[in-house]
């Protein structure tokens, strides 16, 4: 296996002063005729497999996406480093990973001494002469003078209210109910919450919007064609919006877009079109296989509190039978997967009925995948495929293969380095000697031979979680994997493993961690993830 650091890759890469100086791309220079392209980076929030093409769902209905696919490189095999929004986002936004700065869990990356002394994408375009201009949910915690121009702050709402609080949907049976406004919600919109509202109830009762946690004012909804926008609906349009304006603009400055969509995050709430796509009779379930957490360790390290293990638990106990209850929460994922694809081709649309179609890189990405069920999980924040495994596809005129699928593993460290390389961005990534330079590989030469490609990156892709109760400073406390083409390897941090074989067992149904047969693959991921993390071996 091979084997590659962070440190072999900055001195194969050339690095000078304090961190990496990456070479421009080929006509996109200083010195070139061609203009540099611009970048639209789209970011789905806790979207998984579902879509067209990945084989997660059969029934998941993403055309827009699907079409966006179509027209560049689809990376089947892509990763989140760290399956948990805020981390994930400050990593793949710095290009830096999650053990090298030490930023595991829901810490804010802008408290990060490591982060906070390295460029993110948006300030690293800046410094590079673009226009930058940010909506929605991209980096976890909002730091508007990162973007040159900010939209809207990312908004989970609607919620239901009940006058004076946040309330769980009362459609939601309980004890899943009890979860809460978010993670113990799912409803079509046109399901306007019905909450007793009590005699020192201050204000409105049923949804209501939330712009920026601290502003609370009610969602009018009507019917489906008479109600305010959703939150996923005004970052659409404010970026369709601005793909306009700048087509007006006299001025030839290439800009940076990112535009950051919510759902599927819970609370899975869409318009009810949506969820009629999907009838509740027609749900096709997840293929789980019985007891198929009998052969894991996660239960050995975290206990039952950690939420993916209790929303299982809790939404077992609130129907008639598990199978049910299944079939009604992944019935609202896939809606409000549809309806964030809706969402993609309204900008997407915008890009390709603009002057910029033919110079503009669409980059489409989620934090992180999602666990319906599978192992007795529901949740993110697992070390298993499900979680870890997201979309990852790239549209990059006259360099991308339109159509064409990349196998090799990768990982969402990977976005920044390709996209400095695709615009020929040069100067350090870091602002001073607290950062650290990148840790991901360019994927141009996926994009240039999806096949054949010849990069300098890992032959795995890494995911860390942060261990329960346990600070984030040493990384070895906490929990790792690592997915090869054909192996998924995980360690936790007391020593347990599982393996998976996805040439034979691509559901993870068989853990052979504990097969003889198996300890010289074993040994060999193990070395491999050490090799990644810089941990010395045992």
């Amino acid at each position: 296996m091979a084997k590659h650091t962070r440190r072999t890759f900055m001195s194969s890469l050339a690095c000078s002063g304090l961190g990496l100086v990456l070479p421009a791309a080929q006509g996109a220079g200083a010195g070139s005729k061609r203009p540099r392209p611009n970048v639209v980076m789209i970011v789905i929030d806790d979207l998984n497999d579902y879509i067209t093409d990945m084989g997660g769902h059969p029934q998941a209905k993403t055309p827009h996406m699907a079409k966006l696919a179509a027209s560049g490189v689809r990376f089947r095999r892509a990763y989140s480093n760290n399956p948990v929004c805020a981390p994930s986002r400050g990593s793949f936004f710095t290009g830096i990973y999650p053990h090298t700065s030490r930023l595991i869990h829901f810490g804010k990356w802008y408290e990060n001494e490591v982060l906070i002394n390295s460029k993110t994408l948006p300030e690293y375009f800046q410094a590079n002469g673009y226009r930058t201009l940010g909506t929605g949910k991209l980096l976890h915690h909002w730091r508007p003078h990162v973007w040159g121009e900010s939209g809207h702050r990312a908004n989970y709402g609607p919620f239901a209210y009940d006058g004076k609080k946040f309330v769980g949907h009362p459609s939601v049976p309980e004890p899943f109910r009890s979860i809460g406004e978010v993670d113990g919600s799912f409803a079509p919109l046109s399901d306007v919450p019905s909450v007793p509202k009590s005699d020192d109830a201050p204000g409105h009762t049923g949804w209501i919007d939330v712009p920026n946690w601290k502003t609370r004012r009610p969602l009018r909804y009507v019917d489906e064609n008479d109600r305010d926008l959703l939150p996923d609906e005004r970052n659409a349009l404010w970026a369709a919006n601005k793909i306009r304006s700048l087509s007006r603009e006299t001025e030839e400055k290439p800009f940076f877009l990112g535009v950051g969509f919510i759902r599927p995050h819970t609370p899975l709430y869409a318009p009810k079109r949506f969820f009629d796509m999907f009838p509740l009779k027609d749900i096709q379930l997840p293929v789980i296989q019985p007891n198929d957490a009998a052969d894991t360790h996660y239960k050995d390290v975290f206990t039952m509190k950690q939420k993916g293990l209790r929303y299982f638990q809790l939404l077992k106990q609130s129907y008639p039978t598990l199978e049910k209850g299944l079939r009604v929460y992944v019935r609202a994922y896939l809606a409000c997967v549809a309806f964030v694809d809706e969402q993609v081709g309204k900008v997407v649309d915008a890009v390709d009925h603009s002057p910029f179609r033919d110079n503009t890189i669409i980059l489409l990405t989620s934090d992180h995948g999602y666990n319906l069920g599978q192992k007795d999980y529901l949740f993110k924040n697992s070390l298993w495929e499900e979680s870890g495994r997201v979309p990852l596809m790239i549209r990059a005129p006259g360099v991308a293969r339109a159509g064409a699928a990349v196998e090799h593993p990768v990982s969402l460290i990977d976005i920044y380095p390709t996209l400095a390389d695709l615009c020929g961005l040069h100067g350090d990534t870091r602002k001073n000697a607290k950062g650290a330079p990148l840790d991901g590989h360019s994927l141009k030469p996926f994009l240039l031979d999806p096949q054949n490609g010849k990069w300098d990156g890992p032959d795995a892709a890494l995911t860390v979680i942060k261990a329960d109760k346990r600070p984030s400073e040493k990384i070895h406390q906490h929990h790792y994997a690592i997915r090869t083409r054909r192996w998924r390897y995980v360690l936790y941090n007391n020593g347990n493993e599982e393996l998976y074989d996805h040439d034979k067992d691509p559901r993870e149904w068989t853990d052979l961690a504990g097969d003889a047969l198996y300890r010289k693959a074993k040994a060999e991921l193990k070395a491999q993830l050490f090799q990644m993390t810089g941990r010395q071996t045992d």
